[in-house]
């Protein structure tokens, strides 16, 4: 058994745990998929509840398929590219026939390159740099990307009429190019905007907010980065209290984790999210995924749990094409997925060449109570948005 400050193993199929040993006595219908994933360092709480809808595809699959069944293997990459390639190579040798998983594009970027040398074909929803997808992978596949958050971002702004904007971003590839589509969009509308950079291992964000508050005297807050950085800047902000009117952040913000964890920074902050919390699904698809949920996790999803799902139930189906059509072994996996093209819980889902998914459009979310309201775009809303709205 390997050293577990390396590796978490874990064959899942209805929850239960197996062995390596077990793999080889698989089933001629039974077929081993990896799941390489953060469940450790900065980015494990991402991980986690991506991990969840996995899980639950997972778990609906094997009940509704009739004919193939899933198991999972489970590598923790520790949220470092090294260890996400690690990850990769070791799921491969335990004869996984595709990955699931991954967050982080400069993680996902060397661990799906590993994938597509093995041939093996790689979904995610938790990368959006673009460079992810004009690299020429063929095995890459993505159920969401910049331009889904960038206009749900700008449509909230335009339809609060917020004339000027502080957009604050981690230098990471996806965070600072998603940065520089808004700030080129805002800047289009007229809208004044100032940018600040910072690196990724900051810690205090004390000195960015005191220019926001001192010199660019913004109307609104943009954080385009993670977890721990929406943290760091909401008690920079919460501390010296710069003359805004509201923040918002994109993805891993507007989640039931987030508001049990960080109840005094979350009131009214935005975030992108697809659906609201508490969740209710009106298709059999969504029922049967939210029923999942509580019976394997005994609790309501959230939009990570959803985009783990959704790329993770894709990727079965096309597994199932494969074998019914005898081209697992050849390739038939990623032609499969090249196929997909259905209605899911975040909407279509369709690849395009270079295996991303043009139809992708967020959402914007809002804390409110203990409730994560949809408040962009109108159409979809459950709640109005509380502005001017800030957490002190």
């Amino acid at each position: 058994m390997m050293k577990a400050n390396k590796i978490v193993l874990a064959i899942l199929a209805l929850g239960t745990v197996g062995t390596v040993g077990s793999i080889n006595l698989a089933s001629a219908d039974e077929f081993l998929v990896g799941v390489q994933i953060p469940l450790t360092g900065p980015l494990a709480r991402v991980g986690l509840g991506t991990q969840e809808g996995i899980r639950v595809a997972a778990e609906v699959f094997n009940k509704t398929n009739g004919k193939h069944t899933i198991k999972l293997i489970t590598v923790d990459d520790e949220s470092a590219p090294a260890k996400a390639v690690a990850a990769v190579e070791k799921l491969a040798s335990q004869n996984v026939v595709a990955i699931t998983g991954g967050y982080a594009s400069n993680n996902i970027s060397p661990a799906s390159d590993a994938a597509g040398k093995l041939g093996l074909a790689y979904v995610t929803s938790g990368g959006v740099d673009d460079g992810l997808v004009n690299a020429g992978r063929k095995n890459f596949f993505r159920i969401n990307n910049t331009q889904g958050y960038q206009k749900a971002l700008v449509g909230l702004l335009t339809d609060l009429n917020v004339k000027s904007v502080s957009i604050i971003y981690s230098t990471k590839d996806a965070t600072h190019g998603l940065a520089a589509d808004v700030e080129k969009t805002l800047a289009a509308k007229g809208v004044k905007v100032v940018t600040h950079a910072f690196d990724p291992l900051i810690t205090d964000f004390k000195p960015i907010i005191n220019k926001v508050k001192l010199r660019d005297r913004s109307e609104f807050i943009v954080m385009v980065g993670y977890e721990n950085d929406y943290v760091g800047i909401l008690r920079a902000a919460r501390v010296l209290k710069p003359s805004i009117k509201g923040v918002a952040g994109v993805w891993s913000l507007a989640t039931p984790k987030m508001a049990a964890d960080f109840p005094d920074l979350m009131p009214n902050v935005y975030g992108t999210a697809v659906l609201p919390f508490p969740v209710q699904f009106s298709t059999e698809e969504g029922k049967r995924f939210a029923d999942g949920y509580k019976a394997l996790l005994n609790k309501d999803p959230d939009y990570l749990g959803q985009f783990g799902y959704v790329q993770s139930m894709l990727l079965f189906e096309a597994i199932a094409r494969a074998a019914d059509k005898g081209t697992l072994k050849k390739g038939g996996v990623i032609d499969e997925m090249r196929k997909t093209d259905r209605q899911t819980l975040i909407g279509r889902v369709q690849f395009d060449a270079r295996g991303d998914n043009p139809n992708f459009t967020q959402r914007m979310g809002q804390h409110q109570g203990k409730k994560v309201e949809l408040v962009w775009p109108k159409e979809s809303a459950t709640a109005k948005p509380v502005y001017p709205g800030l957490p002190w």
